[in-house]
């Protein structure tokens, strides 16, 4: 595995191409790098002036690293539904950053209040399902909600849940993400 800059020199440049082919994404992609080949999850966030202009990934490894960069970096600039796609004039001043997460592990809590002292802000990134709700924050959002009851009680929100909501079959895990800009 190259030193880090290298990864994080390679990854960007494997979403900035991505997100510059258009509308349409290639299918088949070759990669040099054996790292890149390995199963790998990662999300993709983009940037413009410092404000959100997209974000999407795989919480899950279930292709090739490379692959899975290429295609969430493509997906966040064209297909976000958040946003409209991003034009051509507005690529070179888009700010990337590719995260690539480890595997998830089980988050073992029998209540908020367990789940929230759990938690290490700043490090975690939280995965929540219940029936056919899920959501997940990366460990970037504690930046804006350092509180874990505030951080949990916002996941549950985008997962369409109740603020407040607790299950005994509502399930967590948490992951790391390193992330390379």
């Amino acid at each position: 595995m190259p030193e880090r800059e290298e990864r994080a020199r390679i990854l960007v440049a494997i979403a900035r191409e991505a997100i510059a082919e258009g509308l349409e994404l290639r299918s088949r992609f070759e990669w040099r790098e054996p790292w890149l080949v390995e199963r790998g999850a990662s999300f993709v966030t983009l940037h413009d002036a410092g404000e959100l202009r997209g974000c999407i990934g795989s919480v899950d490894a279930h292709r090739a690293l490379g692959d899975d960069v290429a295609h969430n970096a493509h997906a966040a600039a064209h297909r976000d539904p958040r946003f409209a796609p991003v034009a051509p004039q507005e690529r070179d001043r888009l700010q990337v950053e590719v995260s690539v997460l480890s595997p998830r592990v089980p988050l073992a809590a029998a209540s908020d209040a367990e789940a929230a002292a759990a938690l290490r802000p700043g490090v975690d990134g939280v995965y929540l399902e219940y029936q056919e709700f899920r959501a997940t924050f990366l460990p970037q959002v504690w930046d804006n909600l350092p509180d874990p009851f505030e951080f949990l009680r916002e996941l549950r929100l985008k997962a369409r849940l109740p603020m407040g909501f607790w299950h005994s079959e509502l399930r967590l895990s948490r992951y790391t993400v390193e992330k390379y800009k």
